[in-house]
């Protein structure tokens, strides 16, 4: 929702201060759609709202569940026509995470990524992204999930700190306890390492979660495969993380999507012990989680369970903190990587 819109509007028609946070935190903490189910604003203002304010800044075209219901992916279509889409997952029993999209499309065209593949579209509003949560918060409400909506994770369609702006001025609604009151650890970005925005990330929002898609701990197969890498390399990303941890001190999680056959042996493993030891503190702080490739293009094959098991005790034998991710959406092609709208 537009709520600059929203204020005028009732100023325009005259409503006291008071009826603005009403219908703000209908919208933001209950994940109300509809402006007749607010009881306490009149029928009058109801139909007047109605006749100037659309709740949200798309419609869904379709919205796909996966068969144990802890994972729903949602297409939706924006104003201009565009598509995007959203996740909403359960990763633990009785809490429930939004994943949203931060631009139709993206630029990174990431070989092995749906959305890199599919294109850049445009960069998505502040409302835009921020609409995905109540939506995600009206759907929790009309399905009477079980659990609570706590997390919001920029891991959807688009790279967040190329739309940082945007991205910026949702998280801060998304924290402001006058609309949807998220804490701040609760918040995750993901970028593809866009060195910029990481540092951009460590000065706005010191608490809000970080996460690098690290995928290649080599040059040479990073930019082949991820073509980000030839402006910001492994060499800047180390610098930039260090300098993450040093004004933080908040642990980063590094996104490793095994590739059968290309970055899942035990000599990549080594490579990428070698990256977290040139960066202060990265024992310490920096978390690996193993991720087996969610297949959207038939040239990549996941690594087998054996394979990662054994990439990560030997991480683990060299102390380095790993993890392999649970992966929820796979069947709905609502999983890391697959999103295109």
């Amino acid at each position: 929702m537009n709520f600059h819109k929203l204020k005028s509007t009732l100023r325009d028609l005259q409503e006291p201060n008071f009826r603005y946070k009403q219908i703000v935190s209908a919208f933001c903490k209950k994940g109300v759609l509809d402006y007749s189910q607010i009881s306490n604003i009149s029928k009058k203002l109801v139909k007047d709202l109605k006749e100037r304010i659309k709740p949200l800044s798309f419609s869904a075209e379709k919205i796909y569940s996966a068969n144990n219901n802890l994972s729903f992916k949602a297409r939706l279509k924006l104003n201009d026509g565009e598509l995007i889409e959203t996740v909403f997952l359960s990763p633990l029993p009785g809490a429930w995470s939004a994943c949203v999209s931060s631009q139709a499309g993206c630029k990174l065209a990431c070989k092995f990524c749906a959305t890199g593949q599919s294109g850049f579209k445009r960069n998505l509003s502040s409302e835009e992204i921020t609409d995905q949560v109540v939506f995600w918060k009206h759907f929790s409400r009309e399905k009477k999930l079980n659990g609570n909506f706590s997390n919001i994770i920029f891991m959807g369609m688009g790279e967040p700190f190329m739309n940082w702006d945007e991205v910026k001025s949702a998280i801060k609604q998304l924290v402001d306890p006058e609309f949807f009151g998220f804490g701040s650890r609760h918040i995750s970005v993901s970028t593809s390492g866009v060195v910029d925005g990481i540092k951009k990330l460590a000065n706005d929002f010191p608490q809000v979660n970080l996460a690098i898609s690290l995928i290649f701990p080599e040059d040479s197969l990073r930019s082949e495969y991820m073509p980000i890498n030839r402006k910001f390399n492994l060499k800047k990303l180390q610098l930039a993380i260090s300098s993450y941890l040093n004004k933080t001190n908040r642990k980063v999680f590094l996104e490793y999507v095994m590739l059968k056959g290309i970055n899942d042996d035990l000599k990549q493993a080594d490579n990428l012990i070698d990256f977290i030891n040139t960066i202060e503190n990265g024992r310490k702080l920096l978390h690996v989680n193993l991720i087996r490739y969610n297949t959207t293009m038939v040239e990549f094959i996941p690594s087998d369970l054996g394979t990662v098991n054994k990439f990560k005790n030997h991480l683990l034998r060299k102390s380095i903190k790993t993890t392999i991710r649970k992966s929820l959406g796979d069947e709905i092609k609502g999983a890391c990587g697959q999103l295109a709208g």
